[in-house]
């Protein structure tokens, strides 16, 4: 018995002295940035002229770039879009085929090229269409049509990088209703991206969905 126990001690102080050890070698990892913490766009429901009023407190000190929220009067076509934000870094398109009356998706794709983004979100509303069933299949289907046309004018919104200076030039632009700006030390993963529809004239709430698919 006494063996036995001087065996299980010897155990124990082994176990100890390894997790003693691993805790002394390595550090406890820092935390990465939380996805889809920092809110672009107006909150549901909100005042549209109450969202637009508090964008310019929320721009980044001058000299300082950070990523913003580009968001369109209407949609544009790719290279329209890009234009309208010239002086700054364009590096994710929103997406979002404008159909009167029915609610379409809002597909946010990485720029490489614009061409590129409109294909990969054809595509993904290629694969919607397969996947489901009655009235979302066949708006996901009209979207996949109308994203396969190189001159569809599909883009919402565009998320830019860009110092306070060259955003703040982008609310004079015709094209531009609105240039939201997240905090400067805030990385593409953290973006949670909502933007104002052209159709929210006076809050940020759903749109009509009651009309004909074509």
């Amino acid at each position: 018995m006494s063996r036995r126990l001087t065996i299980l001690a010897g155990c124990l102080v082994v176990a100890l002295l390894t997790a003693w050890y691993a805790g002394s070698r390595f550090e406890p990892s820092t935390p990465g940035p939380t996805p889809g913490s920092v809110r672009l766009g107006p909150d549901a429901g909100e005042p549209v002229a109450d969202y637009l009023t508090r964008l310019p407190a929320v721009l980044p000190p001058s000299g300082v770039p950070a990523y913003a929220l580009v968001q369109f009067r209407t949609e544009l076509t790719g290279p329209a879009a890009l234009a309208a934000v010239d002086g700054t870094g364009p590096v994710t398109a929103v997406f979002r085929v404008p159909i009167d009356r029915v609610q379409t998706a809002l597909r946010f794709e990485d720029l490489g090229t614009i061409d590129l983004a409109r294909s990969r979100a054809r595509d993904t509303a290629s694969a919607d269409a397969e996947r489901l069933t009655g009235r979302p299949a066949a708006v996901a289907a009209a979207e996949a049509a109308a994203l396969a046309d190189p001159g569809c004018a599909c883009v919402v919104a565009l998320v830019v990088r860009g110092e306070r200076a060259a955003l703040e030039a982008l609310g004079a632009r015709a094209e531009v209703r609105a240039a939201h700006a997240a905090p400067a030390d805030a990385e593409p993963v953290e973006l949670a991206l909502s933007p104002l529809l052209p159709g929210q004239t006076e809050a940020a709430d759903p749109l009509p969905d009651d009309g004909e698919v074509p």
